[in-house]
């Protein structure tokens, strides 16, 4: 979701430069930091941006340098002598005991100052949109380079945990027999050995044994890996979607480890938990 353009263009003594930083958000907000001159073509700037970028907050900073009309300025004199009276007024009021140059503070004001003819030509605002456009590619290019190698690493993670969970099958025979024999045992020393009714205890084991099988849910992590790794190769922009799906793989690691009853199945899921995370910090910088 980061990014980073710039582009420096001018023609016949006037030079811009555009800078657009994309950074991490849930939504798509712009900033933007324009110069004087271009402010007026804001909404179209704002327009343009929002058909080429998708989410984060975008700051979009405009400076323009304009060699040309240095001699050519105008000073907004009745703007000009407001500032200057104002200034003085508040300094008594605040009693201000500092010596001040109010004149030097009154002709850096807004407006006071202006040069050129400020207005904004065609040609140039084409110009504009050009380097405007290239910026934006640049952004984009920077993302998709970023979007490439946090999709190498979460692949890789999302592995990891297929791994992990295929590591689960050889405790599992050995769990619920270590659970048949804890519970012989413990029944066996409540009210006696072989005075238990035999039938009765087979059906209770195996109604107890059901309620702790977790091949339905190893079943399930497996499909929400496979269907993550799917979402990933689509073209669109499917960073909550596949936050969507970190939650249900979330929800069948949690359902495994709070049936286990094994260390060594306990020790597995912690470690896929582990990678779950990794991959949902690396799902905020996704589109």
């Amino acid at each position: 979701m980061t990014g980073f353009g710039k582009v420096v263009a001018g023609q016949e003594g006037k030079k811009f430069c555009i800078e657009i930083r994309a950074l991490n958000s849930k939504q798509f907000d712009i900033y933007p930091k324009i110069c004087r001159l271009y402010k007026e073509k804001e909404p179209d700037i704002r327009s343009i941006i929002s058909k080429e970028l998708e989410r984060g907050k975008i700051d979009v900073t405009v400076y323009f340098e304009d060699n040309e009309s240095v001699s050519d300025f105008t000073i907004n004199k009745n703007l000009l002598l407001n500032y200057f009276e104002e200034l003085k007024t508040i300094s008594v009021e605040a009693k201000n005991e500092f010596p001040t140059d109010y004149f030097a503070l009154a002709l850096r004001m807004p407006d006071v100052l202006t040069t050129g003819n400020g207005k904004l030509a065609d040609e140039e605002w084409s110009h504009f949109v050009n380097a405007l456009n290239d910026a934006l590619k640049q952004v984009n290019e920077f993302r998709l380079h970023e979007g490439e190698i946090l999709g190498n690493d979460i692949k890789n993670r999302i592995n990891l945990v297929l791994r992990f969970l295929g590591e689960i099958t050889p405790y599992e025979k050995k769990r619920m027999d270590i659970i048949k024999e804890r519970i012989q045992k413990n029944l066996d020393e409540l009210i006696g050995k072989n005075k238990a009714d035999k039938n009765r205890f087979e059906e209770e084991l195996i109604y107890f044994l059901e309620k702790i099988d977790i091949t339905e849910e190893k079943t399930r992590l497996k499909k929400h890996c496979d269907y993550f790794l799917e979402t990933m190769k689509q073209p669109e922009a499917n960073g909550r979607k596949l936050g969507f799906i970190t939650q249900e793989i979330g929800r069948e690691i949690n359902t495994i480890g709070s049936k286990a009853n094994d260390a060594d199945i306990q020790k597995i899921v912690v470690q896929m938990k582990d990678e779950l995370e990794k991959i949902k910090e690396q799902l905020l910088n996704v589109l």
